[in-house]
């Protein structure tokens, strides 16, 4: 598939399986693990892993699956409507370790009835990881959908909270 505001790719292992990332000359747009929901299929781009978003989010990545990563500050352009960035604005304040609902997400955004329209934003963030999806559970307390698996979801969670998953 061709996305003409994308310039490069990248594939990485990491312990979870690996991943497709996606830039454009802004940002990171995209990082998905193989066979994920919402995944955009096969990318028209170079495979260039020394694009500056490219290399700086597979430095990242590599430091948070080694514990030694204090956050992710590759610069992002990920497409999505004014709503879905908010909310995807709102993950990446949540600190590693940390979880919420959707119910609070949809209220930090102003939006405390819209858990549907949350939880959609949510399920198709296209940069996982990097913004944390994976850090919203249900209001029980219960894992709930991860784009990427909820092996993938306890997985990281588990890193994240420095426990064997």
């Amino acid at each position: 598939m061709r996305h003409p505001r994308l310039e490069a790719q990248a594939r990485l292992d990491t312990p979870l399986g690996p991943v497709t990332l996606a830039a454009s000359a802004a940002g990171l747009a995209g990082l998905w693990f193989d066979a994920q929901r919402h995944h955009p299929g096969p990318l028209d781009l170079p495979l260039a892993p020394q694009q500056p978003h490219l290399a700086q989010a597979a430095a990242e990545l590599s430091a948070y699956f080694h514990g030694q990563g204090s956050g992710f500050a590759v610069a992002l352009d990920a497409e999505g409507t004014d709503f879905q960035r908010a909310v995807w604005d709102a993950l990446r304040l949540l600190a590693a370790g940390t979880t919420t609902s959707y119910a609070e997400i949809a209220r930090r955004i102003g939006r405390p009835s819209a858990l549907r329209a949350v939880g959609a934003a949510i399920g198709r963030n296209p940069v996982s990881i990097v913004v944390p999806c994976h850090r919203v559970i249900g209001s029980a307390g219960a894992l709930t959908g991860y784009a990427g698996g909820l092996d993938r979801k306890q997985a990281l969670l588990a890193l994240e909270r420095g426990v064997a998953a």
